[in-house]
């Protein structure tokens, strides 16, 4: 994909299929998981979370880099975003595009998900998907 179309695909609403796009591989025995808080774990405001992943490396948005990406959290999302499409920017979906490998952030007091997904450097998922299990945790 040319910079003209990431710049086009920049400004078009991240729901609107664009075109078809080129998944970047990821390697064998690829895993992203959640290294804190644990699932089933009651935490308080503001919850850290650290991500984690093994056997691929982290990269910025925009870097174009084999077999790295940039984490994707997923709050309370109801279904995993369709893997051939930019992975929405939303309350849903936080996108860490700087590269970062952990957040803090006020979460909704009661049961919330957490889930992480890693995103190519057009933030597309990758082929197949890295996905982390889905937990939950508590906040009080």
């Amino acid at each position: 994909m040319k910079i003209s179309q990431f710049l086009l695909m920049l400004t078009i609403p991240l729901t609107t299929s664009v075109m078809a796009v080129e998944r970047s591989p990821s390697t064998d025995n690829a895993t992203a998981y959640i290294i804190s808080p644990v699932n089933g774990e009651t935490v308080s405001n503001p919850v850290t979370v650290i991500f984690g992943l093994k056997n691929m490396g982290v990269a910025p948005a925009g870097i174009k880099k084999p077999h790295t990406g940039h984490h994707h959290l997923l709050i309370n999302a109801g279904q995993i975003p369709k893997i051939n499409q930019p992975i929405p920017s939303d309350d849903h979906h936080q996108h860490f595009g700087k590269g970062q490998t952990e957040v803090s952030l006020t979460l909704p007091l009661g049961k919330n998900t957490l889930q992480l997904m890693l995103g190519d450097h057009f933030h597309i998922p990758h082929n197949p998907p890295v996905i982390s299990k889905k937990i939950t945790i508590m906040v009080e």
